[in-house]
């Protein structure tokens, strides 16, 4: 038996006020136990003193996976199962909590909760995301970033300001028919905004339709209102930029945002453009709260 249902004895029945209700009544009510394969369970626990998801592993009811599912959703902490979203599963935080890789980004998380300004918010954190080339896996940390972030409770938006290269779209599974590109243009609102299924506190406001002038674009001075509104609907907003190679826009959206992460990639960014980065970003306006190594 793993030792992740180890960490677990006594919540999963214990009446303990940690969940509304017992393990054994959400696996009922996700299909993956009978009343039937129920009562094999309690049968076995009176035999074998064992929490109750242990024991239904043990019978080969259920799987681990089961169990970890069933204790997320008791502690109100929403993830995906492989399948039953069009979310990539590079998205990792969304299907894999457990992993070191999501638990990196969760400490990623709680780091930049404590950076930054700590009076009481009445706006959203507003958060860019730049990285000096493409491949750098800038779009990759801003997705998951926004994932953990919606996974603590906070009402978190993501934003696809790529309008270049963007990939959020694909990432997530969505179509991106409209999204900040004709919210700029005028020709949408702020219905193009698509909430996650599964993931309940999490949107995404994708690209759109790549423009002919997306500098230009993020420039206008709707861009700022949009942001402004928005930082007033959320906790966390996450912008997703073009890389620094490319164009300046991350320079240009930082201009509106008070806080700044930058993205490198081991033995392909070199650190003299990193730094000119930084300090371009940070004399645009914005604070510079952390650098992260992709190792791959």
């Amino acid at each position: 038996m793993s030792s992740v249902l180890g960490r677990y004895p006594a919540v999963q029945d214990s009446g303990l006020g940690v969940a509304a209700k017992p393990i054994g009544v959400l696996l009922v009510g996700a299909g993956r136990l009978t009343p039937k394969d129920t009562e094999a369970v309690l049968q076995y626990q009176r035999e074998h003193p064992i929490p109750f998801g242990e024991a239904a592993v043990r019978l080969g009811l259920i799987s681990e996976a089961d169990v970890l599912e069933m204790l997320a959703r008791q502690f109100d902490y929403p993830y995906l199962r492989p399948g039953e979203s069009g979310v990539q599963q590079e998205i990792v935080t969304a299907y894999d909590p457990y992993c070191e890789q999501s638990e990196r980004l969760r400490a990623l998380r709680g780091q930049l909760m404590l950076r930054g300004p700590q009076a009481a918010r009445t706006e959203a954190r507003l958060l860019v995301v730049a990285s000096v080339a493409r491949g750098d896996g800038r779009s990759y940390l801003a997705a998951n970033l926004a994932v953990v972030f919606s996974q603590l409770g906070q009402r978190t938006l993501l934003i696809d300001a790529d309008l270049r290269n963007p990939h959020q779209h694909t990432l997530f599974g969505l179509e991106r028919g409209e999204g900040l590109s004709t919210y700029l243009s005028g020709r949408s609102g702020l219905d193009s905004v698509q909430e996650i299924a599964g993931l309940p506190q999490l949107s995404v406001l994708t690209a759109g339709p790549v423009p002919p002038n997306p500098q230009e674009l993020l420039l206008r001075s709707s861009l700022s209102a949009l942001l402004a509104g928005l930082r007033r609907e959320y906790d966390v907003v996450v912008i997703d930029t073009s890389a620094a190679e490319v164009a300046a826009d991350a320079v240009a959206l930082s201009a509106r945002g008070p806080q700044a992460v930058l993205v490198a990639r081991r033995n392909r960014t070199q650190v003299v453009r990193l730094h000119a980065l930084g300090q371009e970003i940070a004399a645009a306006g914005a604070q510079v709260v952390g650098c992260v190594l992709n190792p791959h």
